[in-house]
């Protein structure tokens, strides 16, 4: 007679919590290293920094969007992994008990860990138990803030993983690092840049890791199936809150209309009126705080300086999309349509400036900020470090307005009192093509091609 299958709740106990251990540590390690032989990992940026951070935390939480590449940076480091999201054993032993899924070799990588919220404590209790490098969590949607208040200084270290940067993607030569503009070097690049249309294909493939290899075609196909998951499915995933897809995509449009702006919650809504009656402020604010803890959204502060003069400053931030493929995609847009809307191609073009670098920053243990005043002076980018160290960065699609973007530069830093702020150590005008150098009034003027970290 054929015996029935066995099953988890068919087990004793004791039978059950060996069935659990083996598949978790032993079938998900398997599993795992035989998925990491067969790929090719393309270093980023941000493996030192995760390195750094095992050395001294017992864990380390790396958040990003959605198909970002933290598992396979997380990967790199790992000694043995569990997948929550795939693995339904691993979620088994979760509702067992969650300590199951931390026996492993270290660091030990739980991937999703969000969709299992009972893990943090579990994982905070261990690392007060043993030394640096035990964890490693991955997640693309941040949980609610009650699930993880609980950490303790230097028990548990987080790493903001953007998607590809031009350098990382080859595309640029980071001959002009960002690190040596923080110290004041001269800026040179050698050879030109990538022509112009190839650097607006690129903006609008984005830095998505797993499309390296797709045609541009797939890759902008591939931009508008993410947002549609965005607003149909992963928008409730934050808080659990029901929330109308039509409405969340007026705001996604509305966004990549007003990227890199400092547009309010209240332009916001009535510019998603739609047909309907407008949205209210409040609801707005909802999807933006849901878009921000699923990090597809997020903000640029702006910067607090000591001023000479008595100029108000703004302190209202700029408003990004985590990749500016993702605006390109919130409109339908394509390489073509943007080559005819230069203004708005400027925005977005500002907004890669952004990304690229928010990521170099990272590298230098440093922030990247905006400047507005009540007199209507701006400034794009203000990077500065921790040790307090700034440079200041226009970013200007073409040759054309270097000129201008220059004059704003100097006429901030004369507004900065640098007894109390520190002189810049660059003044610098990003732009889309040309060679690298140093105008003679000292503003540097940066092809986007040539920058790295």
């Amino acid at each position: 007679m054929r015996r029935p299958p066995v099953t988890i709740a068919s087990l004793d106990p004791l039978r059950k919590h060996r069935w659990i251990r083996y598949n978790c540590i032993v079938g998900s390690i398997t599993k795992a290293w035989l998925n990491v032989a067969n790929r090719t990992y393309q270093r980023r940026i941000a493996d030192a920094e995760l390195q750094t951070r095992l050395a001294s935390a017992g864990a380390v939480v790396i958040e990003g969007p959605k198909a970002s590449g933290k598992t396979a940076t997380a990967r790199q480091a790992a000694k043995s992994e569990v997948l929550l999201d795939v693995d339904a054993a691993a979620r088994e032993a979760a509702a067992v008990d969650p300590a199951l899924l931390l026996a492993g070799k270290t660091p030990r990588l739980l991937d999703e860990w969000q969709t299992e919220p009972a893990l943090w404590n579990h994982v905070r209790r261990a690392v007060d138990e043993a030394g640096p490098g035990r964890f490693i969590l991955t997640g693309s949607a941040l949980p609610a803030d009650d699930i993880t208040r609980h950490t303790g200084a230097g028990r548990i270290s987080r790493l903001r993983l953007r998607t590809m940067t031009l350098a990382e993607l080859g595309f640029s030569s980071a001959e002009i690092s960002l690190r040596a503009l923080l110290g004041g070097a001269r800026s040179l690049s050698a050879a030109p840049s990538r022509p112009f249309d190839e650097l607006v294909m690129q903006l609008c493939r984005g830095g998505w890791p797993g499309e390296r290899r797709l045609s541009n075609r797939a890759c902008l196909a591939a931009r508008i199936d993410y947002l549609e998951e965005i607003r149909r499915t992963d928008i409730s995933r934050p808080d659990g809150t029901r929330r109308d897809p039509e409405s969340v995509g007026r705001v996604l449009r509305s966004l990549a209309r007003n990227i890199a702006t400092p547009v309010t919650a209240t332009a916001l809504a009535d510019d998603a009126r739609g047909t309907s009656a407008p949205l209210q402020d409040a609801t707005v604010r909802s999807y933006l705080e849901a878009l921000q803890r699923l990090m597809v959204y997020e903000e640029q502060p702006a910067w607090s300086a000591h001023l000479r003069s008595r100029s108000a400053l703004r302190q209202a931030p700029k408003r990004h999309f985590a990749d500016p493929s993702l605006a390109v995609a919130a409109l339908g847009a394509t390489p073509k349509r943007l080559l005819a809307d230069l203004p708005f191609l400027g925005l977005l073009f500002e907004s890669l400036a952004y990304h690229e670098l928010a990521v170099y920053a990272r590298a230098c243990d440093a922030e990247v900020y905006h400047y507005r005043d009540n007199t209507g002076l701006e400034v794009d980018a203000i990077v500065q470090t921790r040790q307090g160290d700034w440079c200041a960065f226009e970013v200007k699609l073409g040759a054309g307005q270097v000129d201008a973007a220059a004059a704003t530069l100097l006429k901030f830093e004369g507004r900065v009192d640098a007894a109390r702020s520190g002189a810049p150590r660059t003044l610098g005008v990003i732009v889309a093509t040309g060679y690298g150098y140093r105008r003679q009034d000292g503003v540097a003027v940066i092809p986007i091609g040539a920058l790295g970290p």
